[in-house]
């Protein structure tokens, strides 16, 4: 049994020699690739992506890097491909066969079937002299490399090298179509980063749900109709007589008063108008703003309401931390 320097010491190496080879694939982008880039960004139908064992894992996962990113994929598995699963194959799409010898026998045995299909072909591989490599449309060669297996057998750095090669194919297509924050948010609506890239409007109360009142009303007429609304929010938006946004008034705000005034005062804070009290800088969103920028505002300034307003300071809603928290991005 190895001791424990053993262990890190040959983990440590096996990391410098898949570093060392990323470094070297630097070196091997050249005009194939922007040749890759050109095929799959301007491909009517589908990127689909096939290879055998450890490739093909790999192949999966660049084809969901891709999905996710606005270009259309689908995985085919190349031996089913070769007991029917063709048929998804059609003359629109456009095949990325990843092998790192180029030589596995399913993807060669495909290579008729798919120019018989009609569609194009971008192969990954180590060998630009391959059976594979000779019949692609277009090569991404990232030559030889040393496993960093200490058997020199079990697919490591190759696969790190698809993998990365991979990213970049599909980074270059993001940057070539000029996806958007707001389309990646479209195919990530239930993940993290695809909700704090949903927009204030998507997510604010509106209507009956944000409690308004115009300036010059009493503190108790403020508080009823904070009361009465619907979630109870916790907040209330001071509207001048024009529409536009004159302030905000929260519950905070009436204990900190109650104790201010004092007991024997209480009746009088009531009948005084909203306009005395409510905070007349408090701090505002865009409902077209995106929500993880206005998640970091309520963090930052430790509030629990934002009022939303339009360009022309109407306000339009009000995003409250609890409708955060139920999608889940605090």
């Amino acid at each position: 049994m190895a001791d424990d320097s053993d262990i890190l010491r040959g983990a440590k190496e096996l990391l410098g020699l898949e570093a060392h080879a990323l470094g070297l694939l630097v070196e091997t982008l050249d005009a194939d690739f922007v040749r890759a880039v050109r095929l799959v960004a301007a491909c009517p139908g589908r990127v689909v992506t096939t290879g055998m064992g450890k490739a093909g894992i790999i192949a999966r996962k660049i084809g969901a890097t891709l999905a996710s990113t606005g270009t259309p994929s689908d995985y085919l598995h190349p031996a089913e491909a070769l007991h029917g699963d063709l048929g998804r194959v059609t003359a629109n799409d456009l095949v990325l066969a990843l092998s790192n010898s180029g030589k596995t026998d399913e993807l060669i045995r495909l290579i008729a079937p798919l120019k018989d299909i009609g569609a194009k072909t971008v192969a990954i591989t180590a060998d630009v002299d391959s059976p594979l490599a000779r019949h692609a449309d277009v090569v991404l060669d990232y030559g030889h490399v040393t496993e960093a297996c200490p058997l020199g057998l079990a697919p490591t750095t190759s696969t790190t090298v698809m993998l990365a090669l991979g990213d970049a194919l599909a980074m270059a297509v993001l940057r070539e179509r000029d996806f958007s924050r707001e389309e990646f948010a479209r195919f990530h609506p239930a993940g993290e980063l695809g909700r704090s890239l949903l927009r204030v409007e998507e997510v604010m109360r509106t209507g009956q749900a944000v409690p308004c009142i115009t300036s010059g009303a009493s503190v108790s007429a403020a508080v009823e109709r904070m009361t009465a609304t619907p979630g109870r929010p916790g907040s209330l938006i001071v509207i001048k007589d024009d529409g536009t946004f004159a302030g905000v008034y929260t519950d905070g705000d009436l204990r900190r008063n109650l104790l201010e005034q004092g007991e024997a005062d209480t009746r009088a804070l009531m009948t005084r108008p909203i306009d005395e009290f409510m905070t007349t800088n408090a701090v505002t969103v865009g409902p077209h703003e995106l929500v993880g920028a206005a998640t970091h505002l309520l963090r930052e300034r430790k509030i629990d309401q934002l009022a939303v307003v339009d360009e022309q300071r109407r306000p339009v809603g009000l995003l409250d931390i609890q409708d955060l928290l139920e999608i889940r991005t605090l």
